[in-house]
Order: C-alpha cells, then structure tokens, then sequence
C-alpha cells in the first residue's frame, strides 16, 4: 500500500495553508500529492505553483467534474503542471455534484456516465500529441493541439463508487478514486472494479482511496470535519454512501432542506469516525492499513489541520521510511 496527500482545503483554514502541506509532502516523501477543487484555488493554478516549488512528489489534478472544463482546457491545464513542474503531472475526472455542477458554475449536471465517457475519450488523444477531432452527445471538440507536445506519461484517473461508474472505470481509466467510503464499501468497490476488469478483458487499474486523517479529534478538529462533510452527505452518490453506513436519517436531514448548520449538528462522531481515522499515531497508521488491506492500491491521506497547522504532525508520523 502506497501513502499519499490530498489538499484538504478545509472551509475555516488559510487558503496558503495548501501550498505548506504541498511542500511538506514532498519533503517527507510521500509519492503523490492530489489536487482537487473547491473554494480555495483553481486546481490547475495551485498544482503549477506547486510544481514548481517540489522536485519528486507525483501531482494529480482532480478529480474535477467533466461538465466545468473542457477536454482542451483539461489538456492543456495538466499539459502547463507538467512543463512547469518538468515532470509528468496526471489528471483525475468525475462526475461530481449538481451543487458543484449547476448552482457553483452554472452547467448541467448530468447524471448518467455519458459525459465521462466522452470526456476521457476526447481528451486522451489530444495528450497523445494528436489534433482533437471529438464530437458526442455532450463533448465537441475539434482542431485543438497541445504546443507543448504529447504527455505520453499521463494518466487519467476517473472517480466512482457507484456500481456503473466503476465498470466504466474499469474499461476506460488508468487508475480508479473514491472518496469518503467506509472500510467496508472499498473493499466492495474493489470486488466491483476486478470483475469489471476481467468481463472487460483487461487488468484491473489501481485504485486509490482518499481518507480524512488526524492525530487525535478535539472539539475544534471535529468542528472541521463536520463543517466539510456537511457538503457531501446529501448529495446524490455520496448520500447513499452513508445511508448504506446506517446514518440515513442524516442523508434524509440534508436533502429535506434543512440549514447546513442543522445539517453539521446532526453528524455523529460515529459517521465522522466511519470514513475518518484518528487517534495517536499507531491508531491513525492501523487504520489506513485497514483501507489497504481492504483493496486500495494507495491510501491517499486528507490532513486535518484545525488543530495540526499545515499537517506538520500528522504528515511527519506518517512519513514514509
């Protein structure tokens, strides 16, 4: 099992916060640092600035959703992080939310697999060095070519832990990403995606799970945690994730239209503690040894930091040796 970092981009942290843990991260050794997007940084410009300031760290931007950039924009924004960084840097797409799709940037949001499919397939070529010529239901396309020429050493990684998008990630993806599941689901998501790699006829990519991690939980810590999945567990996928976890009648509080801060009260440390690992040290080590032994290929850890600034403690107990 490899060890990773996710920038946590917590609601109530400093935004430069994010570039501290980048550093740290390359500097303990981690092998991959995970970009995503929220309300901080646009991915691409944060991953190019931190490029530059890291020397080994592999960076993957995203997953970002397939109906705000794209497949130009896609390549040519991971195409920028590997020449800035002088290294491959990697690319992850999802379907994300409707709030993130439709009330954040205005796009439809479509919950079907179509537009992932068409995403990766319009933007692989165009990483190969190729001229876009794409045209589908949702994806167009047409005359645009990398001036930095082809990333042959970029991946594309695409997000799932609903049942179809993990067989489509099995047939289309390089490496495959859930996020805030409980021990129990990934090892269910990677029963899913071998089968659909063997019916497929291909081997089985590597997945990689994203876990929030933190040396001990104090009120200020839990406050964080809560305040951030607050975002998550009404939303279609990640709600029934939860639900499947026994705390439905949380999932059922947030899609009633209740107020985040109602929403935030009613999250137990038990579903905190069902997709986040704490304690000291050794217990925040067992614990994602538990994903690992589940079927993550990696463990990508999301340092919690209202009471452990930039990571520093957690980031440097588990450093790899």
């Amino acid at each position: 099992m490899r060890l990773g970092v996710v920038m946590p981009y917590w609601l109530d942290r400093p935004g430069l916060e994010a570039v501290a843990i980048g550093e740290n991260a390359d500097r303990l050794g981690y092998g991959s640092l995970w970009i995503g997007e929220m309300m901080t940084f646009d991915a691409f410009a944060l991953a190019g600035a931190l490029a530059r300031v890291t020397s080994r760290i592999a960076i993957t931007v995203g997953p970002l959703p397939v109906a705000t950039r794209d497949p130009a924009a896609l390549a040519l924004g991971v195409a920028s992080v590997s020449a800035l960084g002088r290294r491959p840097a990697h690319l992850a797409l999802g379907a994300s939310t409707p709030a993130v799709v439709e009330r954040w940037h205005g796009r439809r949001w479509q919950p079907t697999l179509a537009q992932v499919r068409e995403c990766v397939a319009a933007v692989r070529p165009i990483l190969a060095g190729e001229r876009s010529h794409f045209t589908g239901a949702h994806v167009t396309t047409d005359g645009f070519r990398l001036a930095a020429g082809a990333q042959p050493q970029t991946t594309i990684a695409v997000a799932a832990f609903g049942a179809r998008m993990i067989a489509l990630a099995a047939t289309i993806a390089d490496r495959v990403v859930a996020n805030l599941v409980t021990v129990a689901q990934l090892a269910r998501i990677r029963e899913a995606l071998d089968a659909a790699a063997r019916a497929a006829g291909r081997p089985a990519p590597p997945l990689s799970v994203w876990v929030p991690a933190a040396l001990g939980v104090g009120a200020t810590a839990f406050a964080e945690l809560r305040r951030q999945l607050v975002l998550y567990v009404g939303q279609p996928g990640y709600g029934e994730m939860f639900a499947d976890a026994g705390h439905g009648d949380v999932v059922a509080l947030a899609r009633s239209g209740a107020h985040p801060r109602a929403v935030a009260e009613a999250i137990t440390p038990a579903l905190v503690g069902s997709v986040c690992v704490s304690g000291d040290a050794a217990q925040v080590a067992a614990g994602l040894e538990r994903y690992g032994a589940a079927g993550a290929d990696e463990v990508a850890v999301v340092p919690v930091t209202a009471e452990d600034a930039n990571g520093d403690a957690l980031l440097q107990a588990l450093a790899p040796v």
